[in-house]
């Protein structure tokens, strides 16, 4: 089994566990006092998002992004949802029910296979784009599909430059249950999602927030 097999089916039977709980035990990730929902709020509001627009979340989880988004998109607007894992959706399709949302869809799929819609409005990952081994694929895949304007967003983890010991120490027991975090440091996705949305869009802003442990970036489609 490859890598990125062994990755993938490490990362199924990781959120599999945490799905029925993952809403309550998130609001602690990746540590007690980190401000989650603002930072996510924060994300969103980089989109730039207008009504009816049409917005896919990579990674979307339990969504709990989705009434962020569904605040800005209104009614008229889409939410595409995009997980790997079946008990992570399971519980966003409980949301989606729950609110009564008609203008979210759900797809299970990896994020480097997913077949992006064309001309879609914004692209969205939180907490989870580097997690995957072909993350530059996957923002590749998405810059090609965004409308001119269109907006990438990525707000994840990373390790932080020059950290003391002590923030080292709770970042490495964060990471731990999600897979190797040797091989995380080593890959270090964070520089090629950058290097990626360098490369793929126009603008790009690179934020690093909570001591470095975060960064927030997005860029726009420069194309028609």
């Amino acid at each position: 089994m490859s890598m990125t097999d062994t990755t993938r089916e490490h990362l199924i039977a990781t959120y599999r566990r945490k799905a029925k709980h993952y809403d309550l035990t998130s609001r602690l990730y990746p540590a007690p006092g980190y401000p989650q929902q603002a930072y996510r709020l924060r994300a969103i509001r980089a989109l730039r998002l207008s009504p009816g627009d049409t917005v896919v979340d990579i990674a979307c989880g339990t969504g709990l992004n989705f009434s962020l988004i569904q605040d800005l998109i209104g009614p008229e607007g889409r939410i595409v949802g995009v997980d790997l894992t079946d008990a992570m959706l399971a519980q966003a399709h409980r949301r989606i029910e729950s609110n009564g949302w008609r203008n979210v869809s759900l797809v299970q799929s990896e994020a480097a296979e997913y077949d992006f819609p064309g001309q879609v409005d914004a692209i969205l990952s939180t907490y989870a784009l580097t997690q995957v081994p072909a993350c530059s694929e996957v923002i590749a895949h998405g810059a090609a599909a965004l409308s001119g304007g269109g907006r990438w967003v990525v707000l994840d983890l990373k390790a932080p430059d020059n950290a003391p010991r002590w923030l080292a120490q709770l970042g490495t027991a964060v990471a731990r249950p999600f897979g190797s975090i040797d091989e995380w440091v080593a890959r270090r996705p964070w520089e090629v999602i950058r290097a990626a949305m360098h490369d793929t869009l126009a603008d790009l802003s690179w934020n690093e927030l909570f001591l470095g442990t975060v960064f927030l970036a997005a860029g726009r489609q420069s194309g028609p």
